[in-house]
């Protein structure tokens, strides 16, 4: 299941992506760079909730181990 990170993550990388096409169509490097930027943005907070999800599955799993 994704985390908050990881959904906001691929959120911004789509908003991203939308902005950095719509400057390359109307020829707006600006809006291109602040596309490129939120992408970038964007694909950095969902690595870091994918990280997060995996050390958070890594615990429960100790901890079922633990538990038997």
């Amino acid at each position: 299941m994704w985390n908050r990170d990881e959904v906001r993550g691929k959120a911004e990388r789509m908003k991203g992506r939308v902005k950095e096409e719509v400057g390359r169509a109307t020829g707006d490097e600006r809006m291109r760079d602040e596309g490129e930027a939120e992408r970038a943005s964007g694909a950095l907070q969902e690595g870091f909730g994918e990280g997060r999800r995996k050390v958070g599955n890594a615990i429960k799993e100790i901890g079922k181990k633990v538990g038997q």
